[in-house]
Parts: structure tokens; sequence; C-alpha cells
């Protein structure tokens, strides 16, 4: 038995999807379905008896005890977070409750549990904590990229918020000996994201013909990881991971943003040409840049790959189209997500 939080979520919920096809194992999901936690996500596993899902809080220490004194799992992969940097501008607070804040309780009732165990399950025990590549900062276009030595410099509260959680982490592991494990992962894309991300916000905005909104230049660089190769990763780091350790996870793709951006329209020009012929290039719109927005961001995966054996199996190429089609093919997820209809169908099928 594992405990996931945070996994109804866009990455919780694919490492769910992703586990059971690999695995008997079964899974408690504790999420507390925020805006972007979509239970929806699992309606594949919905009724499958490895799946036990927990609608709470991490920072809830009573609830997360009893979860873990009655199911003792063999380990605990922290996906719970606030994650989008423009709502961590706009309400920081979110952020600092629940990736500190939260983060910290979650870590003192895994530690709690942890000292009550047998010698034998102590070694074997881990903790995953999965962060981002934001905590480095911004990258001068020619610097190396973002290697796990790199000094922590985040330049948003959402950042700030996530290199804080990691620093808790990385305490507890040296402080009170929790075998801890941190993962720090480039830009994701891929099926179920919520639509206020860059990638299904351009799929969604182009097929009803809405502008495509572009911070400042679009010249901003990013890596882009096909979800599905960071749900491997994520598995292995568990596996065969060293307490203690922190695995930089990356798709070795460096795009700037109105590259992606014309990539999707011209998939889309391939695949559902607009009706009066022209490319979908035409509803790209520049909007004013966000404040602090940083220039660039890379991810080194080199350890992972030398220490563990990882590296991503999709170019951007060949996951930009998997994950294009799978939006195409799911316009009813998309329509219930922007819509608000989801929550309508978590509680129609998870009202208990």
């Amino acid at each position: 038995m594992i405990l996931v939080t945070g996994g109804a979520g866009f990455i919780g919920s694919n490492f769910i999807l992703h586990w059971f096809q690999h695995s008997a194992e079964p899974v408690v999901n504790l999420d507390q379905l925020t805006y972007a936690g979509n239970l929806e996500n699992l309606a594949d596993v919905q009724g499958d008896e490895r799946h036990i899902f927990v609608r709470g809080d991490i920072g809830d220490t009573t609830l997360v005890t009893s979860l873990l004194d009655r199911y003792r799992p063999r380990a605990v992969v922290n996906f719970a977070a606030e994650s989008h940097v423009d709502r961590s501008i706009h309400g920081p607070d979110d952020f600092i409750r629940t990736n500190v804040v939260g983060t910290f309780h979650l870590l003192e009732s895994v530690r709690g549990h942890w000292m009550k165990l047998d010698a034998a399950a102590q070694a074997s025990f881990r903790f995953l904590h999965v962060s981002t590549d934001e905590v480095y900062g911004s990258l001068a276009p020619h610097e190396p990229a973002f290697q796990e030595t790199n000094p922590y410099r985040p330049n948003s509260p959402y950042s700030a918020s996530k290199a804080a959680s990691d620093h808790l982490v990385r305490a507890y592991h040296h402080t009170y000996g929790l075998p801890t494990l941190t993962t720090n992962c480039s830009n994701n894309y891929g099926p179920y994201q919520f639509p206020e991300k860059l990638i299904p916000l351009v799929i969604h905005n182009a097929l009803r013909g809405k502008p495509l909104p572009i911070y400042g230049d679009g010249r901003q660089v990013r890596d882009w990881l096909y979800v599905e190769d960071h749900c491997q990763a994520i598995s292995l780091v568990l596996e065969r991971g060293v307490p203690g350790e922190t695995y930089n996870i990356g798709g070795w793709s460096e795009k700037q943003n109105i590259d992606v951006v014309h990539t999707i329209c011209d998939i889309l020009d391939e695949w559902c040409p607009r009706r009066d012929g022209r490319s979908y290039r035409a509803q790209v719109t520049f909007v004013k840049d966000r404040p602090g927005h940083d220039r660039r961001y890379a991810i080194d995966a080199t350890k992972i790959e030398r220490e563990l054996g990882w590296k991503p199996a999709e170019t951007f190429e060949s996951g930009i189209r998997k994950t294009i089609r799978w939006y195409l093919d799911h316009d009813a997820w998309v329509q219930n997500v922007t819509s608000g209809d989801y929550r309508r169908w978590i509680e129609k099928h998870y009202s208990r």
C-alpha cells in the first residue's frame, strides 16, 4: 500500500493511472479537491478496490495520522500543491498555506508514523516529495541547465513556497533520519491538464476561435516533459532512489513558448483545419508580460539517467501529438472542466 497526496490533480492522477498499469499494489489517494483536483481524471479506476479515495487536506494532522495508522503505507508520494504561477501572484496566501504549512504538517504526521515502525519497516519506508525546476530561478540563454547542486533562487510566490517545502523535506531527512526523496521536474504536459496552463489553454482556445494569449514576446524558454515519462521516473525514484537525494527530471526538450504555440497551431491546421482556410496562428495574441516572468528554465537530467537508468521515452514532437490527440478525443472532459460540470460529477459519483 502506498499513500498518494494530490492524486486527483494533473500529475497525481496520471501517476495513479500509470501505477495501476504496472502494479497491483493499492493506493490511498488523499486530495482536497480544490479547483484543479478532478476525480473525473480517475474515472477509469472508479470502483477498483485498489483505489481508496479520501477527500481531505494534507495539513489535517488528525486525518493524515488516522490514514497512516489504518493503512500503514510503505511509502508516501506527495503531489499535493498549489502550482500555478499566475494564481500565486494574485493570491500567494493559498500557496504558503498548502505548499509550506501543509507540507510541514504532512511531514510531522509521517515522521510520527515512521518512528513507530520496526527497524526493517523504517529502513524500507520512503517519503517522495514532488517539486519543480522553478526553485532554481531563471537561466540566461547560454547558462548550463539546472543540476541538483544548483543554488535555490526562486522568483515567484509559487516557486518560493515550493523551495521552502523542499528545504523542509531535506531537513527532516538530515535531522530526523526520515528516508526522503525529492524530485524537481520541468514543465509537464499531457492528458488531464487543467486548461489554465499553456498547452491545454492554446488547444482549447484555438478550437473555439478565441485568442491564443502569449505573454510578452513569447521567447521564454521551458523544458517540456511528457507526463507519462514523469510518472515513470517517479516510480523509478521511489523504487531505487537513495534516501536524502534529489533527482532532476526533464524532457531534454527546450522550447520557446511561441514555438510551442506555433507547433500546436500547425498540428491543428493538419488535423482539423479552420473553415476559413486560415492557420490557427492567426489567433495568436501577445499580451502584457506577467510580473517577474522567468526567462528560461532547463533541466539537466544526467543524474537520474546515470544512477537509475531513466530517460524520457517521448520527444516533444511525439508527446505534443499524443497530447493534442487526447484533447481532441476527450472534448467532453474539457467541457466539464471549463464549465465546472466536473464538480457535479464528483458529487454524483463520490457523494459519500
